[in-house]
């Protein structure tokens, strides 16, 4: 892995022999539940070796079905999650004092809000599960920290990824960023604060959508990652299925496609993100 520094985070260029070809599911409960298992042979296999297991995971919509299925996958196969440690991609924050700071824990569309209402309270009840110790965010006040706190842990074992429907954005890095960004923080381009009018339906208007956040960068994604899981789900994830099936290294004016410089990496969909042209130069 690449060690993260002053200029960035040291590159190592993955070039696919081929494009990534999708794994198509029924639904989204279908592809939740196996990615939720995955999840579980992972921390089993931590377990047994006697390290953490580092899960990148993103706030919205894409991976809710894995977040829900992953209590009812653990409980099942009696998985111990003392390995497991979240780590979150981004959250939105605010300027103060010069700086920025989170938005409120309680606000609907707070990522830290997310993390503990979708991902660690539905696994409060099964043996091991993560306390807000093991609950990472990037922290505004010094975003640089965060990689080198991943790098110090060894790495994420499975980051967990989404695009944005419009504009292909991964966590808050728009259309434009450079390979070798880091954690830091970021004006949101104008199609992901739009996209995110879906993602968090509360909001009224773009205008009441925060300008400003604090996000993984796309070297970091690339750079600590063993392994990632691009999810795209509904029809309106189509374009952005296409874009990633076809790219073979890093596209910056398609942020998403990062997950093919991943080792191990993979794209899941449904069956309504699917289109015969995915497939259709494979065959």
């Amino acid at each position: 892995m690449g060690e993260p520094g002053a200029g960035g985070i040291g590159r190592r260029v993955l070039i696919s022999p081929l494009p990534l070809s999708p794994r198509v599911f029924e639904d989204e409960a279908t592809l939740g539940r196996a990615l939720a298992q995955e999840i579980c042979n992972g921390i089993d296999e931590a377990a047994e070796k006697g390290r953490k297991y580092l899960l990148g995971c993103p706030g919205g919509r894409s991976l809710l079905s894995t977040y829900r299925a992953l209590a009812e996958v653990a409980a099942r196969h009696s998985v111990d999650l003392s390995p497991l440690v979240v780590v979150m991609m981004d959250d939105y924050v605010i300027p103060n004092r010069g700086g920025y700071v989170y938005v409120p824990i309680d606000a609907h569309y707070s990522c830290r809000r997310f993390a503990k209402d979708e991902i660690a309270n539905p696994l409060a009840h099964l043996p091991g599960a993560p306390d807000r110790d093991r609950i990472w965010m990037p922290d505004p006040a010094d975003p640089p920290a965060y990689d080198r706190r991943i790098a110090d842990a060894g790495g994420i074992d499975l980051f967990l990824l989404a695009s944005g429907a419009s504009d292909g954005h991964i966590g808050f890095n728009p259309s434009g960023s450079p390979r070798d960004s880091t954690t830091r923080i970021v004006e949101l381009a104008t199609p992901t604060r739009t996209d995110n009018l879906m993602t968090f339906p509360e909001f009224d208007s773009v205008d009441d959508v925060p300008t400003h956040g604090v996000t993984v960068g796309i070297g970091t994604i690339a750079e600590l990652s063993r392994s990632a899981v691009m999810v795209c789900l509904g029809a309106e994830k189509r374009p952005a299925a296409g874009r990633i099936s076809f790219a073979r290294s890093y596209d910056p004016s398609w942020p998403a496609t990062i997950v093919t410089e991943v080792p191990d990496a993979q794209l899941w969909i449904d069956r309504y993100a699917h289109s015969e042209e995915h497939t259709a130069s494979r065959r």
